[in-house]
């Protein structure tokens, strides 16, 4: 099995374990890496909900948009996920048969030169294409009743998350969190 279709099953298998009536507004992505050794990716897929706002509001965020929408704010479950998805055995497995494949592989020994960047980018290339999977096979609606979107970041990279979630989900779902977009 390819990654990609790896990282997209698992995805859906953790969505469909989503509680419906629980008052989900964002499914989340949490990219990150072993040590932050970009050969070694995971993503973290949790969800948050509107209670959580509600208890953000009061007590950590500083207004409503960062409330609602900073993972700094974010609870256990959209923060850490519920499940994380591609250093489980056959998941890292997958993964570094076709990190191989496309030449981005290295050994501790070599120097990475641009592989790691590529490494980088193919990974969210992976999350963005899963998370635009659960919308485009109704999965998010039939879960939870109506679309929600997906909010993918890496909080080694915080400006990338914008970009990320821009090209992950309908523009109508992502308008919100994207108008603190800088660019």
């Amino acid at each position: 099995m390819a990654f990609s279709d790896h990282v997209r099953r698992v995805a859906g298998e953790v969505v469909v374990g989503f509680a419906a009536g629980s008052g989900i507004y964002a499914v989340t992505f949490r990219i990150d890496s072993v040590d932050q050794d970009p050969r070694f990716p995971y993503v973290a897929i949790g969800y948050t909900t509107e209670a959580d706002v509600a208890a953000s509001a009061g007590a950590a965020a500083s207004d409503a948009w960062e409330a609602r929408w900073s993972y700094a704010c974010f609870p256990p479950t959209g923060l850490e996920g519920v499940r994380a998805v591609g250093q489980e055995t056959p998941g890292a497995a997958a993964y570094r048969r076709e990190a191989e494949s496309r030449g981005l592989w290295y050994e501790d020994d070599e120097e990475p030169g641009e592989r790691d960047e590529q490494l980088i980018a193919w990974f969210y290339e992976v999350c963005v294409a899963a998370a635009r999977h659960l919308h485009d096979s109704g999965l998010l609606v039939q879960v939870l009743g109506r679309p929600v979107p997906v909010i993918l970041y890496d909080m080694f990279d915080p400006d990338a998350m914008f970009a990320l979630t821009r090209n992950a989900n309908p523009a109508e779902l992502a308008s919100e969190f994207l108008t603190m977009d800088p660019a």
